[in-house]
């Protein structure tokens, strides 16, 4: 974008689910936006979502999407074993873009993208949408506010029955380590790991381990990691997408207090003092995307910043990956396509 527009019209390549509620309508409800295009490979699927959503434009071509004038920036919304096709296709043509997360199968693939609109001098902006919503906004504010007093302890644990697959030979993409980049840890874990460095800053000292003990594919069903953070504290968090009963909750302690909610909830958060106990009902827009999407295109206009970028994201990545190491057997190179050679595998 070689000046400051006054006006962003936005294309999507790939407008799967993730855009039906989340993400795709708030690009039409943020003031000085609009959806303008949408491209998926099934051209009637993208002809009915263009005429469900009243967007103009619809292609069942990328690149056709990207050379289109009228558009300004691109979302990419595939699966994220597609988005380094993508966003090199938008950094090319110079616009910004919206990749969303996992922001790539790996901190490889997220260099390369970063690289890339580097180069071209326009930003790219990734999907870790919690930087904004009002409940996390609000977390961060009391840590400002030193309600806590000093933290001095995070702690997770995310749980979840294991999903129900069909055909373990063709699992849906998110189990797919060739679309997905890893087991659900890159696509749920993601959330928590990118709400920690919006938090507390980049995490340091990661360490943890991946395993598979209860399902019937080559990718992780349990990750645990520990951390510090900018300020000294310890943290640790563990996933478990093969558990009887689900649990999402995130605990953060300090000298003078205590902050639970959860990650993907939208109950209220709850603080415990010594003298008392505070909740702060915060709850999520219809559209949870829509915070961070006023941000983009608030920096875009040049009136304001974007909290979620690609070198913030790709931190994330880097984070993942240390913990995923040791069961990929490195995952600097395509990871993906030499399955046997997973020293955590044990299908």
């Amino acid at each position: 974008m070689s000046s400051t527009p006054t006006r962003i019209r936005w294309g999507i390549i790939g407008c799967g689910d993730v855009t039906e509620i989340k993400s795709g309508p708030a690009f039409s409800k943020v003031p000085d936006s609009s959806l303008v295009a949408v491209m998926r490979r099934d051209g009637a699927k993208a002809a009915d979502y263009a005429r469900r959503h009243g967007v103009a434009r619809w292609y069942d071509d990328a690149r056709a999407l990207v050379a289109d004038p009228e558009v300004d920036a691109i979302y990419v919304a595939t699966p994220p074993g597609a988005h380094l096709d993508g966003a090199s296709l938008a950094a090319a043509a110079g616009k910004p873009c919206y990749v969303e997360k996992p922001f790539a199968r790996s901190t490889v693939e997220c260099d390369a993208i970063v690289s890339a609109f580097r180069t071209a001098g326009v930003p790219v902006f990734v999907a870790y949408y919690r930087r904004c919503l009002p409940r996390f906004t609000q977390v961060k504010a009391l840590l400002a506010d030193n309600a806590l007093g000093t933290v001095t302890n995070i702690r997770l644990h995310f749980a979840c029955p294991a999903p129900v697959i069909a055909d373990p030979a063709s699992p849906p993409w998110r189990l797919d380590a060739a679309n997905a980049g890893a087991g659900l840890f890159l696509d749920l874990g993601s959330h928590a790991l990118d709400l920690f460095d919006f938090l507390f800053g980049p995490l340091l000292n990661v360490d943890g381990r991946a395993a598979n003990l209860a399902t019937p594919l080559p990718i992780e069903d349990a990750v645990a990691l520990t951390f510090t953070t900018q300020a000294g504290a310890l943290g640790a968090a563990t996933w478990n997408f093969a558990s009887a009963i689900g649990t999402d909750e995130v605990v953060i302690e300090g000298t003078a207090g205590r902050l639970s909610f959860s990650v993907f909830g939208n109950e209220p958060l709850r603080l415990q003092t010594r003298d008392c106990e505070k909740t702060f009902d915060r709850p999520n827009p219809p559209h949870v995307q829509q915070p961070l999407i006023q941000t983009m295109v608030d920096a875009l206009l040049g009136r304001g910043e974007c909290p979620s970028t690609g070198e913030s994201a790709r931190r994330t990545s880097a984070v993942m990956d240390a913990v995923l190491d040791d069961y990929y057997g490195g995952r600097t190179d395509a990871f993906w396509s030499r399955t046997q050679t997973w020293p955590g595998r044990h299908v």
